[in-house]
C-alpha cells in the first residue's frame, strides 16, 4: 500500500505542491534572504524594496514596491508562479488581488522563534530545497538549544519601542514578544492593539527595568536612547531591530544575538 506523503502547508494550511521549477516574488524581506541562503536566487523574479539582505544578491532582482504599497502589474508582467506574503507585513486586499492570476500565493506568519523550523521546510519542500533547509534547521536548533541552556537572570520587564511621535510598542503575541520572552523578559500590558501607541508617565515607567529602541522600523540611535534615558531616569538600550524581528536566516544570528544582549544587560 503506497503511503501519500502530504504537501507542505503554509500558515493558512494550505498545502502547495513541489515547484523546482517556480518563479518566486518574495514580498517578505526577511524570507527574501532565507530563499537567497538556501540557493533560490536565480528562481527570484521580484523582490520589495526592503528586500535588502545578501545585498550583492538583491540588486539584480527587480523591486516590486514596498510591503504595503505593492506594484500589482509590475508583478503581473513578471509572471511568477509563486508569490510569498505574510501576515503581518502585507495587506490582504493587496495578496486577493494578486491570488486572481498568481497561481500559488504561500502565505506565512511565524509567532515565535521555533516556527523557524517550519518557515524553512515549507520554502525547501516547496521550491526543491528540502535537504538545505534541513541544515539550516539543524543549525538553528543548536542556536536555541544554547540560548536556553544559559544561566537564567532576573526576570526584566522592558518596553520595546519600534516609533514615536507617536510612540508605538508591540504586544505579548508578536514575534518580537517571543523573542525577549526567550529571555525571561516580558512587556508591558498596553491595550489590546497589536502594535500599541502608548504615553509616556511615571505609572508606566514605574513598571519598568529598561527601554529597548529598535533600530526598526524606526530608525532610533543611540543618541535617541541617551536622550530619552536622561528624560525617564531608568536603562534605555538600543537594539538592533533586524536581530529581534526578522525571521528566515537573519533569525539564527538573532539567537546569537539574544545570548549576547542577556550577558550584556
Amino acid at each position: 500500500m503506497t503511503t501519500l506523503i502530504p504537501y507542505p502547508s503554509d500558515a493558512l494550511g494550505v498545502q502547495h505542491p513541489p515547484a523546482p521549477g517556480a518563479r518566486i516574488v518574495s514580498l517578505v524581506p526577511s524570507i527574501t534572504e532565507l530563499l537567497c541562503d538556501l540557493g533560490l536566487a536565480p528562481q527570484l523574479v521580484g523582490r520589495t524594496g526592503f528586500c535588502i539582505h545578501p545585498r550583492d544578491t538583491v540588486a539584480a532582482i527587480p523591486k516590486v514596491g514596498g510591503t504595503k504599497d505593492v506594484n500589482i502589474e509590475k508583478i503581473r508582467k513578471l509572471a511568477p508562479t509563486h508569490v510569498i506574503v505574510n501576515i503581518d507585513e502585507n495587506e490582504k486586499p493587496t495578496v486577493d488581488r494578486l491570488a486572481e492570476f498568481v497561481p500559488h500565493i504561500v502565505v506565512t506568519h511565524p509567532l515565535v522563534p521555533h516556527d523557524n523550523l517550519a518557515l524553512a521546510r515549507l520554502v525547501g519542500g516547496v521550491f526543491g530545497v528540502a535537504d538545505r533547509a534541513e541544515a539550516w534547521c539543524a543549525d538553528f536548533e543548536r542556536e536555541l538549544a544554547l540560548l536556553r541552556a544559559r544561566p537564567p537572570g532576573p526576570p526584566r520587564t522592558v518596553l520595546y519601542c519600534i516609533w514615536q511621535d507617536p510612540w508605538m510598542s508591540i504586544s505579548k503575541d508578536t514575534y518580537i514578544a517571543a523573542m525577549l520572552a526567550e529571555l525571561g523578559w516580558r512587556i508591558p500590558d498596553l491595550g489590546g492593539a497589536r502594535y500599541p501607541c502608548f504615553d509616556w508617565s511615571e505609572q508606566l515607567v514605574g513598571q519598568l527595568d529598561a527601554v529597548l529602541l529598535s533600530t526598526e522600523p524606526y530608525r532610533f540611535t543611540e543618541a535617541h536612547a541617551d536622550a530619552l534615558e536622561k528624560q525617564i531616569g531608568i536603562p534605555v538600550l538600543l537594539v538592533d531591530g533586524e536581530m529581534m524581528s526578522w525571521y528566515g536566516s537573519r533569525a539564527l544570528a538573532g539567537l546569537r544575538y539574544l545570548r549576547e544582549l542577556s550577558y550584556a544587560n
